[in-house]
């Protein structure tokens, strides 16, 4: 067990006075310049309550609540769901180690949060005010005096210091990417802090910054961060962990003294007493813990159940209700995901080749009752999606690696041939296509097995799963495979064991996602920058490195209005396509859910988000529902 953390982690808080004394005694070092960062321009920046990307916040200083909440919505009731994944180990979900339980975001505020009906502004929460340094040098933030952890210890400005040096020394490497924009965080008392940037062309750094989880540093420092916990630790949010059942189900009591239940971002939002996500090591005896009222809010994934899976009792009273709404994000890419450090899958020709295995129509026609659409980019259903031959401007962007594009893509197509990607519609002529793609990546059939011409090794390939409702998917794709002569199988471990091997790269193929919101940013670097290859539990799961998109990605990051954004999407979008790194899904471009009729929500529903904590319950009807379940 760790007795202390690094002396880099103890910066006391300074009074306003000593801080004063300290500038002084510095400058009689000769070090005033290096100081000068900290107090240049202060007093000329104003303090806004605000921040926006691009374009000036919706909402003025003196909103009293987001508009699409009802303000009056009674506190009460619980919402239990089903969680993600089949089990947990731990109540830390910043660390590498362990499977973090569901939920435990609730228990953590921010600086600042986004308005759902906005597609990238931040209001104050932790922080009443803020300050953008012009030159995007710096961002300070305000802390409201009245904040504290729920175990009554106040929020200070050596909280906000701790959480940013801890998640980026001891915290998943996803933070170290994420943050890397930062020089540093310095409190300049107990309830003002800067955050000094070296990443001046990132406009969304300001942002991200605003949104960092603030962790209580009485509480971390004497504990051992690394180590997976099932402790009920204190956040500074509307809910604290009130149960752990470890595996089986952890819940969420709303905070009854909860310091910031009265301000503007959280007026109308957080009215459930209670939040229980129950774990289920198997999609259909969570369908059936559902059906009997065990579980009373589900997102429906499976088409099939959707379509026609609602023919019981309880559904045709009137007790449940079904709700689909739009997607307002590009669709999420979903696909089967190649492990790029095995040397069998670095040939573009091969990925290619298997991508045609994957028989969409059959699938959608056979098994999804015609619900999906093939996915194509990973930026679906958005104007960051790339399409036709690319413009001037993207070639602009691509030029300075024309060769290592032509030589990693195997050809010059990404440059001379439109998006979207032509390929055979009837499935024996993708078959065909594949085995000639396969014959010039230099394998032949030997008996029913491919194999490599120069080294003698068949083509093998298996996938990895948690979740055995996706078999279905997977396993039409391996016997596609296999009429190639293409030795496969099928593992499914759990989720523990899943997490361990994706982290050691112990896998040739998973499913995996890539949501994008509509204002792509520093996230890009954890799901396709070379440095993000090399670390486990990141986003780049592929392993994918080249410098082509380490460079897009930059340009993403520091756009400067949405032209450039778009046309750096674009450039990246194909380059991903071309490359066949995945095998894309489907999706459906929106979200279903159902739920047993005791909530209630507001409409029109936000534009930019779906709110959940905007919710509440009806508590009569939910204590009928109760009675009326007694009784079956």
């Amino acid at each position: 067990m760790k007795q202390t953390l690094s002396a880099s982690f103890v910066r006391p808080v300074k009074s306003h006075r000593w801080w004063q004394i300290g500038v002084l005694l510095v400058s009689l070092w000769g070090l005033k310049p290096a100081l000068a960062d900290l107090t240049d321009h202060e007093d000329s920046v104003e303090t806004r309550h605000a921040l926006a990307l691009y374009d000036t916040p919706a909402l003025p200083e003196d909103f009293t609540h987001f508009p699409h909440v009802n303000p009056d919505a009674p506190p009460g009731g619980s919402m239990t769901r089903t969680a993600a994944g089949g089990s947990f180990d731990s109540t830390n979900p910043f660390i590498i180690r362990g499977t973090p339980a569901s939920g435990i975001a609730q228990i953590y505020d921010t600086l600042m949060v986004s308005n759902p009906n906005e597609p990238f502004s931040l209001y104050g929460l932790l922080a009443s005010g803020v300050r953008l340094d012009p030159e995007r040098k710096w961002i300070e933030f305000d802390l409201r005096p009245e904040a504290r952890f729920h175990d009554g210890e106040p929020v200070t400005a050596d909280d906000v210091v701790f959480s940013l040096d801890i998640l980026r020394e001891e915290g998943n490497p996803f933070y170290r990417n994420y943050y890397a924009g930062v020089e540093d965080a310095v409190a300049l008392d107990d309830h003002r802090v800067r955050f000094r940037l070296n990443d001046t062309d990132s406009r969304e750094l300001p942002l991200i910054v605003a949104q960092i989880p603030i962790l209580p540093r009485h509480y971390w420092e004497s504990r051992d961060f690394t180590a997976p916990t099932l402790d009920k630790h204190p956040g500074s949010g509307p809910y604290r962990i009130e149960t752990v059942d470890p595996g089986r189900r952890i819940g969420f009591k709303r905070d009854d003294h909860y310091w910031g239940k009265d301000l503007p971002v959280n007026v109308g939002r957080f009215n459930m007493d209670h939040l229980i996500y129950d774990y289920y090591r198997d999609r259909d005896i969570a369908w059936e813990a559902f059906k009997a009222g065990l579980v009373d809010f589900r997102i429906d994934a499976r088409a099939a159940t959707w379509a026609i899976g609602y023919d019981f009792p309880a559904y045709h009273d009137g007790l449940i209700e079904r709700i689909t709404i739009p997607d307002v994000s590009p669709s999420t890419m979903q696909a089967f995901i190649y492990n790029l450090r095995k040397e069998k899958f670095a040939d573009p020709k091969v990925r290619e080749a298997l991508s045609l295995t994957f028989d969409f129509p059959w699938l959608n026609t056979n098994i999804f009752y015609g619900a999906y659409q093939r996915t194509e980019s990973f930026f679906q259903n958005s104007e960051m999606e790339a399409t036709g031959l690319p413009s001037d401007a993207e070639r602009a962007l691509l030029a300075p690696f024309r060769e290592e594009l032509i030589d990693s893509h195997g050809s010059d197509k990404l440059f001379t041939q439109p998006l979207p990607i032509e390929q055979p519609q009837a499935f024996r002529e993708r078959l065909r296509r594949a085995l000639t793609l396969l014959r010039e990546a230099g394998y032949h059939v030997e008996g029913q097995r491919l194999v490599h011409q120069e080294s003698g090794e068949p083509l093998s390939l298996e996938v990895l799963l948690y979740d055995s409702g996706l078999e279905r998917v997977v396993q039409p794709m391996l016997r596609n495979m296999a009429r190639l002569g293409v030795t496969t199988s099928l593992r499914i471990v759990d989720i523990n064991q899943y997490l361990n091997r994706l982290r050691s790269f112990d896998f040739d193929m998973v499913i995996g996602q890539f949501p994008q919101s509509n204002n792509p940013g520093n996230e890009q670097r954890d799901y396709w920058t070379s440095e993000a290859a090399k670390q486990p539990q990141s986003r780049n799961l592929m392993g994918l490195s080249h410098p082509a998109v380490d460079h897009l990605v930059e340009k993403i990051i520091s756009a400067s209005d949405r032209e450039a954004l778009n046309t750096a999407t674009h450039a990246l979008d194909r380059v991903l396509r071309w490359g066949f790194y995945v095998i894309p899904h489907y999706h459906s471009g929106e979200t279903r859910i159902a739920v047993w009729d005791k909530f209630e929500y507001p409409e029109p529903l936000p534009q930019y988000a779906m709110d959940f904590d905007a919710w509440w319950v009806d508590t009569e009807r939910e204590e009928t529902l109760k009675s009326r379940r007694s009784g079956r």
